[in-house]
């Protein structure tokens, strides 16, 4: 199971923006300790982990925060409607589009996503597979 994420940021105001304008309606909640930004999703009492958190922070080793070429960190949305509000929510808080929010032929029939580059071009993708929702090929 995976515990957490981490991505840098060189400018965190810039990223709070970008990841504040979809997560908290994800789930997340934003804490901040020393300038670094937590977003943590709700877990029941005494449990240590659940889903990942998600943390934005500026590089321990001083130098530059850089994006991974080929990585990639996807959110799940709860339907196609919150995958577009989300992303056009990101791409008016500093983000770039990657990707319009759409089915894509490589995937199954009901994976609908939309992709985007947070400040620091990290790749994020917002997606929905809910099988209530009409599917590409319906």
């Amino acid at each position: 199971m995976i515990g957490y994420v981490t991505v840098g940021a060189d400018d965190i105001a810039r990223a709070r923006r970008f990841y504040a304008a979809f997560l908290p309606a994800l789930g997340y909640r934003l804490e901040e300790d020393h300038g670094d930004l937590s977003f943590m999703l709700p877990r029941p009492e005494g449990q240590y982990a659940g889903l990942p958190d998600f943390y934005v922070k500026s590089p321990f080793d001083g130098a530059p925060a850089s994006a991974g070429n080929g990585t990639m960190i996807a959110f799940e949305a709860r339907s196609q409607q919150q995958v577009r509000a989300l992303h056009a929510a990101a791409l008016a808080a500093g983000g770039s589009d990657e990707g319009q929010p759409g089915f894509r032929a490589a995937y199954g029939p009901q994976f609908y996503v939309g992709y985007l580059r947070d400040p620091q071009g990290n790749k994020i993708a917002l997606f929905s597979g809910n099988p209530e929702e009409p599917g590409r090929d319906g």
